[in-house]
Formats: C-alpha cells, sequence, structure tokens
C-alpha cells in the first residue's frame, strides 16, 4: 500500500514537472506575428501584441499591450489599447496540432476612444474593412453591399467574452469640446458568434458618480449593419458632463429607465427619464423637485437625426407635451419643436421658474391660477429661438403691489389704489425668446381693482426692461381723465414705460407720449379741447403753470 501511495505521488510530481516544463518548450511567441497579422487584416487597422505566454494550468495564452491603430481620417492616436489579453484555449489542438481553438477572451483594461467627424461618421465604422475605394475618401460612409461580412469572422465563436476595468471615451474629431469619459466598464459576452444573435451585460460608471448599465441581445454581426436589443437604465448622469454647449445652461442629475431597439440603421428608444436639481438656464438656479419627461423617439444612425414622437414633461401635476424633429449638425443639435401645454397648475410651476431663468419681482411669487402656452422651438441649440402665446389667468402675484406701483403716476391725476398684492384676472402676450433677449407683443394684463395695461416690449440678456405701456385704469379722476380725453387713441390710457430690471422693475410716466396724445388732442379738435393750446393742455396735466 505504501509503495503504491509513493508511485501515485511520484507520478503526481512528474505530471506536474512536465505541465510546467511544456511551456518552455512550446515558444507561443512565434505565433505573435500571425496574431498581429490576422487582426491587422481581419480588422482593417494596424494592430500589434506584446509578448505572448502560454499557461498549460489554466489553458490560456495571454498577450500584453494591445494596440489597434485608428482611422487615419480621424486621429493618430490609437483607437483601442489594452493592458492585457488572454485567450482560454483547447490544450490537446495546441500542443499536439499547433492548432488554436479559442473557449473565452478576457481583455483587462482596455481604452477605446469612439469620434465622429462633422457628417456623422464614426472612427469605428471602417473596422473590418480593408481601406477605400479609389473613389472613396477615409472616413466615408461605405454601401452596405460593398462592406465586407463580418470582417472575416463568420467561423469565429467563443463561449465567453469579459472585458474588464475599460474605459471609452466618446468625442468630436478635430474639435475644442471636452468629451464624455465612461470608466469602469465592464462587458460580458456569452456564445458570441459573428453570425448568430448573442446576449451581453454592460456596466459601466459615469461622470461625478453615475451609472450605466445595459442588457440585452445583438447581433448577428455578419449582416451590413449589427442589430441590437437591450435594457438601459442609467443613474445620476451629471447632465452638464453630456458636453452640451455650455451657453444652454444645462445642469441637474438624470436617471432613466428603458429600451433600446436598433436594426442597425434605426433605433428606437423609449422610456422614462427624471432629472433631479435640473437647470435650464446659466443664470437660473436648480429645480427644488424632479422633473419627469416620457418619451419616444426614433434615430437615424447614418443621418443623425430624428423624431421625438412622444415627450411628456410633468413637474407636480403639470404636464407639457414636447414632440417634432432633432437633426444632428456638426456640434450642434438643430431643433425644431413645438411644445404645447394647456390649463397647467401656477402653483407647481412656479417654483420651476427660476431653473428656467425666468426672475420674478424681488420678494414676490405667483399663488393659483392656471397658465397654456402653445410654443414652437426652432434652431441651433446655441442660438434657440422660442416664440408663441403665453396666457395666465386667474392668479395673485402676492408681495408684489402693482396699484403702489401705478401711484407713481398721480402726479398726473388721481391715485390708483394700492395693496399688497396683485389679483390678476388674466394676462398674455406673444413671446419671442432668442438670445439677443425676449420681446413680447400684444400685452393685455386684467387687474380687477386697477384696470387694464396694454402695451409691448423686451427683455434683455442681463434682464433690462424696456417696455411702453398705456394704462386705462378704473377709478381715477382729475387730470387722469383729461389724459384720456386728450390722448384720444389705443383706448384712451395714460401712457408710462417700465424700465429698470425683472428682479426690481421701474414704472416711469411716459411725459412724450402724453404729450403727443395732448398734441393729438389739440390739432385732431377732439371734443371738449378744440382750441385748447399745447400749453394749456400740458398745463392742465401736470397741474403747474406754464
Amino acid at each position: 500500500m505504501k509503495k503504491t501511495l509513493k508511485a501515485l505521488a511520484i507520478t503526481v510530481v512528474v505530471v506536474l514537472i512536465i505541465l510546467i516544463a511544456i511551456p518552455f518548450f512550446i515558444d507561443v511567441n512565434r505565433f505573435r506575428p500571425k496574431v498581429e497579422s490576422e487582426m491587422t487584416s481581419a480588422l482593417g487597422r494596424k494592430s500589434e501584441v506584446g509578448n505572448l505566454s502560454l499557461s498549460i494550468i489554466t489553458g490560456s495564452v495571454a498577450a500584453d499591450n494591445i494596440s489597434i491603430a485608428d482611422d487615419p481620417a480621424f486621429s493618430k492616436s490609437p483607437f483601442l489599447t489594452a493592458k492585457s489579453l488572454k485567450i482560454g484555449v483547447e490544450l490537446i489542438p495546441l500542443i499536439f496540432s499547433k492548432e488554436l481553438h479559442v473557449t473565452g477572451i478576457t481583455l483587462d483594461e482596455p481604452s477605446v476612444t469612439l469620434l465622429s467627424n462633422a457628417k456623422g461618421v464614426w472612427n469605428f465604422s471602417s473596422l473590418g474593412k480593408s481601406g477605400p475605394t479609389a473613389s472613396q475618401k477615409p472616413g466615408d460612409v461605405v454601401p452596405a453591399a460593398t462592406r465586407s461580412n463580418s470582417a472575416g469572422l463568420g467561423d469565429f465563436s467563443v463561449a465567453k467574452i469579459n472585458v474588464n476595468d475599460g474605459k471609452v471615451t466618446i468625442g468630436k474629431a478635430n474639435s475644442s469640446a471636452k468629451p464624455l469619459v465612461v470608466d469602469k466598464v465592464n462587458l460580458e459576452v456569452k456564445d458570441f458568434s459573428a453570425t448568430t444573435q448573442f446576449p451581453f451585460t454592460l456596466s459601466a460608471a459615469l461622470p461625478n458618480g453615475g451609472s450605466l448599465k445595459l442588457d440585452g441581445k445583438a447581433g448577428p454581426l455578419a449582416a451590413a449593419d449589427t442589430p441590437l436589443s437591450a435594457t438601459l437604465n442609467l443613474q445620476k448622469l451629471d447632465l452638464a458632463a453630456l458636453g452640451a454647449d455650455p451657453k444652454l445652461g444645462l445642469a441637474g442629475l438624470g436617471s432613466l429607465d428603458g429600451s433600446l431597439d436598433s436594426d442597425g440603421k434605426t433605433a428606437d428608444v423609449k422610456g422614462t427619464l427624471t432629472a433631479d436639481k435640473l437647470k435650464l438656464s446659466p443664470k437660473g438656479s436648480p429645480a427644488p423637485r424632479a422633473v419627469e419627461v416620457k418619451f419616444a423617439t426614433n434615430y437615424d444612425l447614418q443621418k443623425q437625426g430624428g423624431n421625438l414622437s412622444q415627450g411628456d414633461i410633468s413637474y407636480g401635476k403639470a404636464v407639457v407635451r414636447l414632440t417634432g424633429r432633432y437633426q444632428m449638425e456638426g456640434e450642434s443639435t438643430v431643433l425644431n419643436m413645438k411644445l404645447d401645454g394647456q390649463g397647467m397648475p401656477v402653483d407647481d410651476l412656479e417654483t420651476l421658474l427660476p431653473a428656467l431663468g425666468i426672475v420674478l419681482p424681488s420678494g414676490s411669487s405667483l399663488k393659483g391660477g392656471t397658465i397654456s402656452t402653445s410654443l414652437g422651438i426652432t434652431g441651433p441649440t446655441d442660438k434657440l429661438v422660442i416664440t408663441g402665446p403665453v396666457k395666465l389667468e386667474n392668479t395673485t402675484l402676492t408681495g408684489f403691489d402693482l396699484g403702489g406701483k401705478l401711484g407713481a403716476l398721480s402726479a398726473f391725476g388721481g391715485k390708483a389704489a394700492s395693496s399688497k398684492d396683485t389679483a390678476i384676472q388674466n394676462v398674455s402676450a406673444d413671446v419671442r425668446v432668442a438670445p439677443e433677449g425676449t420681446k413680447t407683443d400684444n400685452v393685455n394684463l386684467n387687474v380687477p381693482s386697477l384696470g387694464v395695461v396694454t402695451g409691448s416690449g423686451t427683455i434683455s440678456p442681463e434682464g433690462a426692461l424696456n417696455y411702453h405701456m398705456s394704462a386705462n385704469l378704473s377709478g381715477v379722476a382729475g387730470g387722469l381723465t383729461k389724459v384720456v380725453t386728450l390722448g384720444g387713441g389705443k383706448g384712451g390710457g395714460i401712457p408710462f414705460m417700465i424700465e429698470g430690471t425683472t428682479s426690481d422693475p421701474k414704472f416711469v410716466p411716459d411725459v412724450k407720449g402724453m404729450a403727443g396724445g395732448a398734441l393729438q388732442g389739440v390739432l385732431g379738435g377732439k371734443s371738449g379741447t378744440q382750441g385748447q393750446n399745447p400749453a394749456s393742455a400740458l398745463q392742465g396735466l401736470f397741474k403747474k403753470k406754464p
């Protein structure tokens, strides 16, 4: 028995010595030129690998310092680098027939750079091509009929592929814009084959603590365009890190649960996006509650444009619907969309105004009532133009004494009633918001305790006001009535201006407008003023001697 155990122990030791010694007799580095050549041929890019090693114990071949060149039309830097590549192999064919049968692939710490040019072509689109034809330029889209099928990978299959701790950089070629960097990328693919569909799971870390997860199926790669179907989950996506134009002032944390279905030519994406601490203006402040967006869009991968068929934006009980088209053009996105919201509660929207960069007079707020609008949104995102009507009904501007502000006009007659709050029956205007400022026409404000105020004006990007208004106030007597009589036109109201800023508006009498009204009354021969000279008219207005 002892002799048997001893013989068994000696046999095990001999086997271990053989297993340890075999790698010294099989120089796997002799495969390196072939591996580099096959990779270069298959990918259409110069490929390099470092030292190759064989482990009999684990049944694997390993390569250090992997490098794959980029399309020269995009960058001279590598498209992909990796610390190491480990390939699981079947030992018997490798040892006795010098044939390499792959059972698994593990790629450690890869770094991939994805770039798109002004035409919307990506640097990975030329992978697997031997090169452009005489009529094509590097980076041009190659027609599907002329593309190679799976870059010669028709017979290639692997039971399992793993990518560990990778990094993906997404940006624009020849651009100074800051790229999006995705770290800690981990990918697991099972039953990979170039000619069949295969399942995959991908996870990654996003800038500033966010995360990404895709779980689905892709393939076959043999098709001209690779189909893909997956569920998509994003958590704490830093909206400011998306590379949008800083002029938009976009900020906040977004979370997304959705799905992605693509035939390789177009992609259908739908789901629910929740944005916390959302900010949509450089001068805005974060919204105090989350904004929820239920959306559905179809995106053309080649034309880099799409249609937003559903964009239901909810903030509390307020809901607006955004629909229309968008198109990538260079580093900007051009929009042609409609935003529609009817009967939305003011109490919900009031707290969102600062996030949009809309400033109410200092110390004031809106309470109660509804707001309705139908806006067109057109142009590139850095030069958007928003136009359409806005109507506010049955609300109260608390902490703002409009009567007291208009009381500055009392020098021209009786004094308007004042209150610490201003009840508004309705206010409407035609609005145009553009980079050069905001323009409001056909302003019509009805305050039951005061009367009706009409006019138009502008708000500069810095918030400076320049409005020419007319107040037809109720219950105001004396010289004010004379102004109404003399003015004649446009409802016979008191002309005044609103200056200052949105946070501190100044109500100023429009003396020139009043003088013009007086002259019009004199020269036009209005009843009760026939024959009255301009000096006498102004004397009545100001209650002073000329």
